[in-house]
């Protein structure tokens, strides 16, 4: 599965927690929501040193940064939705259940779900469906 086609998919399933993901489809998704992450805070940073300036461009580049940052937490907040349900359908594809991600909460549980997430799928249909092509 390609770069474009696992972002197709994944919002395309939005939240759609049933079902089974491809390897490939879940880390091709999460480098999309690092990517977006990381290109967030390039303003930030930027609307930050110039919102630091004492004149009435540093309030307006102070306000436009508190908006930025408002849309993109919201942002963040509409991939994550995605990004939980194609990490619940990897889950799937190893025949585990998707209340594993519920490690991530926990110190160190997050490490445990990226050896999971990188293991190799069961080959054949298991309790969550057929295997995915």
């Amino acid at each position: 599965m390609s770069f474009t086609d696992a972002i197709r998919t994944c919002l395309g399933k939005y939240a759609t927690f049933d079902g089974r993901a491809t390897r490939s489809e879940f880390w091709w998704f999460y480098l999309f929501t690092v990517i977006v992450a990381f290109i967030g805070y390039i303003p930030m940073i930027f609307f930050g040193i110039l919102g630091s300036m004492d004149n009435a461009i540093g309030t307006l580049f102070g306000l436009i940064g508190v908006l930025w940052i408002i849309v993109w937490f919201v942002l963040i907040i509409a991939l994550y939705i995605p990004f939980l349900a194609v990490g619940c359908r990897r889950l799937h594809d190893r025949g585990q259940s998707g209340w594993l991600q519920l490690l991530l909460l926990v110190p160190c549980g997050g490490i445990v779900l990226i050896v999971f997430w990188a293991m190799e799928g069961t080959p054949s249909d298991n309790a969550y469906g057929p295997r995915p092509a």
